[in-house]
């Protein structure tokens, strides 16, 4: 039996669990360039759970037709949130994902930074590391028709 190529898994959404750094690595460097309205970010403080519905630009697909996707982003066992140049709940406010990472603050303790475009950045305590990202509809075009760039 052949190993699993890339794009044997093209068509399918993708549904990823990150609980250590490495995978994180991953689910981050999917979610790059990622956007939101401020008000699709939640913190369910009953349910220890920090929500973010994202349009996800389709990495994993190359250089076809540029593609984004709905996705769910939670991260479990949230204690306490906080933002910096972030107003949550703000339907105008149009917020782009850059990039997450993990800093421990114990034992499996620490802090899930999520750093948005424009000096944004949200911080949740966590308990532990434990992110699941689930694209949720289809893909579609990307509206602009190209991919993100970034410059040197």
């Amino acid at each position: 039996m052949a190993d699993a190529r890339f794009h044997d898994g093209d068509a399918r959404p993708l549904a990823l669990w990150a609980t250590d750094a490495q995978d994180l690595q991953v689910v981050s460097a999917l979610c790059q360039d990622a956007i939101l309205p401020a008000s699709e970010m939640r913190f369910l403080r009953r349910d220890r759970r920090l929500a973010l519905l994202l349009n996800r630009f389709r990495w994993e697909h190359g250089t076809r037709t540029p593609e984004r996707v709905q996705c769910l982003l939670t991260a479990g066992d949230v204690t306490a949130v906080r933002g910096q140049g972030v107003v949550p709940g703000d339907a105008d406010t149009v917020l782009s994902l850059l990039a997450f990472d993990w800093v421990p603050t114990g034992e499996t303790e620490g802090t899930l930074r999520l750093t948005f475009a424009g000096d944004g950045v949200v911080e949740a305590e966590c308990d532990c590391l434990d992110v699941a990202l689930k694209d949720v509809t289809q893909p579609y075009r990307a509206p602009s028709g190209k991919a993100p760039e970034h410059g040197a």
